[in-house]
């Protein structure tokens, strides 16, 4: 998409923050980017970015492996490590082992699978690629800064520290340290193997040998050697097979040509190293200032090294080396090296030259400007405080760029080519500087003595104006210099006297237009190109057209709504002449508006015309529009860029879209149209990069419908806010972003500004900070000291801080001129007569005449009153009435500047302190001061005085400071209400518990209204602590329950028993317990209950529900854990009855002897709702509702009452039955009645044989009995038959052909069984009466689930009237069946009848006959009532 490409500059203090592979590829890490380029030995080409990291990148390697050398690997101070496809460009896998801010990282070259990574706390994780799997080792606690892995032993790793250490660790070995290297006393910053195995003898002898040996190894040794660079500026070589040094290379000092030794750059050092892979005796390195170094290690003596570069002045970096890699391209060795100076160089190892230069950016691209003069020179503003002017054109070198940062020192956000002069380049900064570069010298730029309290907007060379036009045309310079800033003022610089004032040109416009009102503040200007008329950009959204050299207005354009952030005219060598008057002008509401002023220049008339209609209508983009650029080689075309990260083409006379360019991953600040080529365009933008284009290759043609910086900021990541650091305050006490845009609005064309993506300005400064330095006079620049993710070390506590600090300091020490300059003094209280003391000499001269005259009456008093109009500044120097009269004009600038504390000042200066006050309060202006002042005028005036100031403090939200002043005029519930009304009900509290009597029915009142709040908002223990402090305590237990788990209800019952609630913590103790049931912590249930002694009887119920678990415990029934349990509810043999009514006498103190305790327990638990069970009720929940039924059958057998005791034993049989569970009601029935039929025979003997009620349930008892019986009888003839007899069970018989057959094959292998149930045993379950009344619930059921569905289904209109009448008939017979039926028989449970007859025959027929005529009962009782469906299929089934 891109002919060239200056991406953003590479990270900073990083031991490996670039590589390349073997195909060419270079990868490092810049900001949060990766970016990519093919490397030859002719340039570099940027081919693409990886985006993902959400902070700096601070490592970055390629596999070395053949096969595999596109896939890359990533570190970010984000803490992840991603491994990436760098020809997809996609992630393929990431992990985030690392807890801490990863700092080295290294692909090993023996396991090609193998990433390993280290981090500042000294942990080293090695991540296997293919599997996914990681490992993390501890070999020293310390911090780690660089490492790598041994290129022959694949289990070795070299790990450098931050005190100096070295240590070789055993992966293998679960990272053993295998070698510890003591020598270094510093950082180490970079660790090479060579790439030669075993240690051949390879050194002559080293006068710089630490250990005084020879260096000379005596023979091969297994091994490898190993070079590590360190700050305490010293190069060694390490012998890993003995574990010691054995060679110390010292770093030499090199003087540059006509420039000493800096010592702060010694401090400076960062020494890298890197050992080229067909050079096992060469080393090369980093020296102080930028130099790189070859090292040939068979050299004898100390100049052991050779300069790369050393041909010619400028080969070498700048500053410091960071990074280094080497790949093979065809029969050269390359070597590629990244630096501070934000250069890339290319170096051919064989001719130790530099082969290619590639510029970055380290800043935000804020403008771009084509000289007119020097054909294809591009000037670029950065804001890494540095200008870059390009050779666009040059054939030998494609980047071909001059760098100049002398005398700039910030952010450069306008510049401007003179039209005439070449080289003479304009320049305007973020702290309002404006210089001109001479970029074909080496002189200082020449910097205007007239400074801008803001950022530089835009600057444009024009004919002067008065008063610089005065004189001759040799007095004069031909073109004038213009600014416009942050402020919105426009300078007139002096070409020749720039060391002179500039010149305010709204005073000229003033003058010339008779302009009363005051002028909008502007924003940019742009002078037609023949010099005739300058239009000017406002931050209303105004355009102002402007004839010179008087700059008469001719035209105002009211088409924008929002700040003006780019004019430009049309050019004039167009074949169709008109087109010259053509403006187009940009703003922040996204919209292009291109203006036809031919008729207003050409014809002007002699009032301002007023222009609401423009020529074009250009939409598209969806941000701000912040540069626009004509087309030089075209008529009428024009590309525009956005906040919205592309750039849009447009053929203004059709109003249509050309192309549109998304190459960009920023939002976009600057663009120009090619001098040269037709069809280039170059943009520049946030995202730290400059790119050329091509307009006919776009594929795009209009802008994305969706904002794209949405887009950006997804692939950005989410960015961390830094904190914010203070800034120094620029002139006037405030930040030039806060200054500059008032209401939020954001700086004209980005210059300086954040604001867009929710950041805010100072959040946008640090980012652009990030990796920003330009140099200074001595090659650091002030930067430097606050950059926070280039400087990794800085950022992360402590690494360069010494040195950093130092820099800092030197660097404060040499701005502190230019620091003095910026500071602005305090705005007078006295401004009027103030500015007529910097008038011209002669004026202030006559001054003196006109005050002498005054003072001693000769004459001219008359015509002069001091204190006003032209005189103001001499009521300073006469009299009382004087100085009020210059007082009171004074005071009326003061109002119609908004200055009115200024204003107060003059009033209380005068003693008009009631006044001053009045003042203070309509304006809104009042202060603790004049509050302070307002009793010396009375009571009533300091009264009335406080209770304004409340209300302005109420309308600027400090509403405690509004209620302590309330206080002090015994406004005490005027106070206490103002808190409460916005909610600071603590303070509120806390004034009228210390004011107000105890019974005031105010503090319940606040109180209960906090309490409300804090309930709503779900503090619950602070809301029961307001309603206790009420005196509600019923609603502070209820407010703490409200949570509902057990901690909050045990608190709440505790609550409302201490506070005599005694039914509230009834209610809440057993919620409390219910809920410890379901976490069967018995104990603590048992604790709870016990607190309250009307709970007596729900203790006995939990304490049979216990027992009840326990004796559960040992079958399938329960399988959940016990939290906590009595030992009293252990299983053991004794009678389950008879073990609760022991535990109940020796626990509880319940026992037969206490008849009348034991009848009010009874009744108590009698009134307890027993709901009937369903298939929905948990199991829990269900043993629970059985052991009530069996805590009333015990208290009922302490009672005697034996009719009950036999009713709430068939209703604890019959819960299991309900739910279909058999084995539960198996379990019961065994635990409750252990000897089954003599049980039930043993309760029928104390019945009363009258009672028919009795009779009627023992039989209900004695049928369950039976029931399980014979289901019991069925299964011992064969246990596989169990999953028959449970669908049996469940399913209402429903079995199925398999099961029948399973069941057939296996009966018929059974032996017949010689027990032979008895007549009797059948006679119980084969009742008819409960076999009718079965079958009649079956067919109603059946009736009324056909009418249903045929409701549902909508065929209710197919049904006949005579079908539904029968239906109808059926249901009635039914139901007069159903009403004849004894209702002791409806109300009590009995097993299924027609079930035991179907598995009565089937035992006859498989296992025992029976007698005859019990089967024909059963027959017989089948075909009467077993008509439906369901059991006509199981009947035929099993007994056919």
């Amino acid at each position: 998409m891109h002919q060239r490409h200056l991406p953003a500059s590479p990270n900073w203090y990083c031991s490996r923050c670039s590589d390349i592979n073997g195909k060419g590829v270079l990868g490092f890490g810049a900001k949060n980017t990766i970016y990519l380029l093919n490397v030859t030995a002719a340039s570099p080409a940027v081919t693409g970015e990886l985006t993902g990291h959400t902070e700096r990148v601070s490592g970055f390697v390629f596999c070395s492996h053949d096969g595999q050398e596109h896939i890359c690997a990533s570190t970010s101070d984000d803490k992840t490590v991603k491994i990436w496809d760098a020809e997809q460009k996609i992630l393929l896998k990431e992990h985030n082992v690392h807890q801490s801010t990863i700092s080295a990282v290294h692909w090993s070259p023996v396991q090609k699978l193998l990433l390993v990574t280290g981090d500042e706390k000294g942990i080293v994780v090695c991540y296997w690629f293919s599997s996914n799997d990681t490992q993390s080792f501890f070999p020293e606690p310390r911090t780690i800064f660089c490492l790598s892995c041994s290129p022959h032993e694949e289990n070795y790793i070299a790990v450098g520290y931050k005190d100096g250490m070295i240590v070789v660790i055993d992966i293998s070995k679960k990272g053993e340290v295998i070698h510890r290297l003591r020598g270094h006393d510093d950082e180490i910053h970079a660790l090479a193997w060579c790439p030669q195995p075993r240690e051949e003898p390879l050194y002559w002898r080293s006068e710089d040998n630490t250990d005084g040996s020879n260096g000379v190894t005596e023979g091969a040794e297994m091994g490898c050697y190993l070079a590590s660079g360190s700050r305490d500026q010293t190069v060694r070589i390490w012998c890993t097979a003995r574990g010691k040094g054995v060679m110390t290379l010292k770093l030499p000092f090199l003087k540059r040509r006509g420039a000493g030794v800096d010592t702060a750059v010694k401090e400076r050092l960062w020494l890298t190293v890197h050992w080229p892979k067909g050079r096992p005796s060469q080393i090369v390195s980093s020296c102080f200032g930028g130099e790189i170094i070859m090292w040939d290690l068979k050299k004898s003596g100390k100049q052991k090294w050779s300069l790369l570069g050393s041909s010619s002045d400028g080969q070498n970096h700048s500053r410091i080396v960071f990074n280094m890699s080497s790949f093979r391209s065809g029969d050269r060795e390359l070597l590629l090296s990244t630096s501070m100076d934000r250069e890339i160089k290319c170096w051919d190892l064989a001719s130790l030259e530099c082969c290619w230069t590639l510029p970055t950016l380290g800043g935000f691209v804020y403008c771009l400007s084509f000289s007119p003069v020097g054909t294809g020179c591009l000037a670029l503003g950065i804001g890494d405080s540095m200008i870059r002017v390009w050779n666009t054109l040059s054939i030998q070198n494609q980047y071909d760029i001059k760098t100049f940062w002398q005398g700039v020192k910030s952010k450069v956000t306008a510049l401007a080519w003179h039209p005439l002069k070449e080289g003479s380049l304009a320049f305007g900064t973020d702290d309002g500087k404006v210089g001109i570069y001479e970029v074909y010298s080496n002189k200082p730029p020449q910097i205007s003595s007239t400074y801008h309290r803001r950022t530089i907007y835009s600057l444009s060379w024009g004919p002067p104006v008065p008063p610089m036009s005065f004189g001759g045309s040799g007095d004069k310079p031909s073109y004038s210099l213009y600014s416009c800033a942050g402020e919105g003022v426009i300078f007139q610089h002096d070409l020749w006297k720039l060391s002179g004032e500039a010149s305010n040109i709204d005073k000229l416009i003033r003058d010339t237009n008779n302009i009363k009102h005051k002028i909008p503040p502007h924003t940019d200007l742009s002078w037609k190109p023949d010099g005739s008329v300058l239009a000017i950009g406002n931050e209303d959204g105004s355009i102002e057209i402007l004839k010179a050299p008087m700059l008469k207005l001719l035209c105002t354009v009211q088409q924008h709504h929002k700040i003006i952030n780019s004019l430009r005219w049309h050019h004039e060598h167009s074949s169709q002449t008109e087109l010259q008057y053509l403006l187009a002008s940009g703003s922040s509401n996204a919209i292009v508006y291109v203006h036809d002023l031919k008729s207003v220049i050409e014809t002007p008339s002699e009032s301002p015309v007023l222009m609401t209609e423009p020529f074009r209508i250009l939409s598209g983009h969806t941000n701000k529009i912040t540069s626009l650029a004509w087309s030089p080689h075209h008529d009428g075309r024009l590309v525009t860029v956005s906040y919205d990260g592309t750039a849009q083409v447009w053929d203004v006379l059709k109003e249509e879209p050309v192309c549109n360019y998304r190459g960009h991953s920023g939002r976009l600040l600057c663009v120009q149209w090619s001098t040269v080529h037709p069809d280039i365009v170059w943009t520049g933008g946030d995202d730290f990069t400059l790119h050329e284009w091509a307009v006919s290759k776009q594929e795009h043609v209009t802008p994305p419908k969706t904002k794209k910086r949405v887009e950006m900021g997804k692939k950005r990541g989410p960015q961390k806010k830094s904190k914010k650091k203070k800034k120094a305050p620029e002139k006037g006490g405030m930040k030039a972003e806060e200054r500059e845009l008032p209401l939020g609005e954001e700086i004209k064309g980005a210059a300086g500004s954040g604001a867009e993506e929710g950041q805010s300005d100072n959040d946008e400064e640090e980012e652009e900070r990030e990796n920003t330095d330009g140099p200074s006079v001595t090659g650091w620049s002030r930067e430097s000291s606050v950059d926070t993710r280039g400087t990794e070390r800085v950022q992360n506590g402590e690494k360069f801080s010494h040195a950093v600090k130092r820099e800092v300091k030197e660097e404060k020490k040499r701005e502190k001129p230019d620091l003095s300059l910026k500071k602005r003094k305090p705005r007078s209280i006295l401004p009027l007569s103030t500015s007529m003391d910097h008038r011209p000499k002669e004026e202030l001269q006559q001054d003196c005449l006109t005050l002498a005259a005054v003072r001693y009456s000769h004459g001219q008093s008359r015509a002069c009153v001091p204190g006003s109009a032209d005189h103001i500044q001499l009521g300073l120097f006469t009299d009382r009435d004087a100085l009020y009269r210059m007082f009171q004009e004074e005071e009326e600038s003061h109002v119609e500047a908004g200055h009115y504390d200024s204003m107060v000042y003059l009033r209380l200066w005068k003693g008009d302190l009631i006044g001053a006050i009045n003042l203070a309060v309509e304006k809104g202006e009042l202060t603790d001061h004049l509050l302070s002042l307002a009793p010396m005028a009375g009571y009533q005036v300091w009264a009335r005085t406080v209770e304004a100031y409340v209300k302005q403090l109420c309308q600027h939200e400090q509403f405690l400071k509004a209620a302590s002043h309330l206080v002090s005029i015994h406004k005490l519930y005027e106070a206490i209400n103002l808190l409460k009304s916005h909610q600071f009900y603590r303070e509120a509290i806390a004034l009228a518990r210390a004011r107000l009597q105890p019974e005031d029915p105010v503090l319940k009142d606040l109180y209960m209204s906090w309490a409300a709040v804090l309930e709503k908002d779900g503090h619950y223990a602070a809301a029961a602590k307001c309603y206790l402090a009420a005196d509600s305590s019923f609603d502070a237990a209820k407010v703490i329950a409200k949570k509902g788990d057990v901690i909050s209800l045990r608190t709440a019952a505790n609550l409302a028993q201490i506070s005599g609630e005694s039914e509230l913590a009834h209610s809440l103790s057993l919620r409390c317990a219910k809920d410890l049931m379901l976490f069967q912590d018995w104990a603590a249930a048992q604790k709870v209950l016990r607190m309250q002694d009307s709970l007596l009887g729900h203790r006995l119920v939990f304490c049979v529900n216990e027992i009840l678990t326990q004796r559960l415990a040992d079958t399938d029934v329960v399988t959940w854990s016990v939290a906590s349990s009595h030992t009293w509810s252990k299983s053991c043999d004794e009678n389950f009855l008879s073990t609760v009514h022991r535990v109940w006498q020796s626990e509880f103190g319940v026992a037969a002897a206490d008849l009348v305790k034991v009848k009010t327990l009874h009744q108590q638990l009698r009134a307890i709702e027993n709901p009937p069970a369903t298939t929905s009720v948990p199991l829990k929940q269900l043993l629970f509702h059985i052991s009530l039924d069996v805590t009333l059958c015990a208290l009922s057998q302490l009672l005697c009452d034996w009719p009950s005791v036999l009713e709430d034993l068939l209703r604890a049989l019959t819960r299991g039955s309900e739910v279909g569970h058999f084995t539960l009601m198996t379990e019961v029935c065994q635990l409750l009645l252990t000897q089954g039929l003599e049980s039930v025979t043993f309760y029928k003997q104390k019945l009363d044989p009258t009672d028919e009620r009795s009779l009627v349930i023992s039989q209900s008892v004695e049928a369950f009995v039976c029931y399980q019986l014979m289901y019991k009888k069925w299964w011992n003839y064969s246990a596989e038959t169990s999953a028959l007899t449970n669908n049996t069970f469940s399913n209402g018989l429903c079995l199925t052909e398999k099961n029948h057959s399973e069941v057939e094959a296996n009966c018929n292998e059974e032996a017949q069984s010689d027990v032979i149930f008895s007549e009797g045993f059948w006679k119980v379950l084969l009742s008819e009466p409960h076999a009718n009344l079965q079958a009649t619930q079956r067919a109603i059921a059946e009736i009324q689930r056909r009418v249903t569905s045929l409701i549902q289904h909508s065929f209710l209109s197919l049904l006949s009237s005579e079908s539904l009448s029968t239906l109808t008939a059926q249901l009635a017979e039914h139901h007069k069946v159903l009403t004849a039926l004894p209702e002791l028989v409806k109300k009590y449970s009995f097993p299924d009848v027609m079930e035991c007859c179907i598995v009565l025959l089937h035992m006859g027929k498989y296992l025992t006959p029976f007698p005859q005529h019990i089967c024909s009962k059963a027959t017989t009782l089948l075909c009467k009532y077993g008509t439906t469906e369901s059991l006509c299929k199981a009947w035929k089934r099993l007994t056919q």
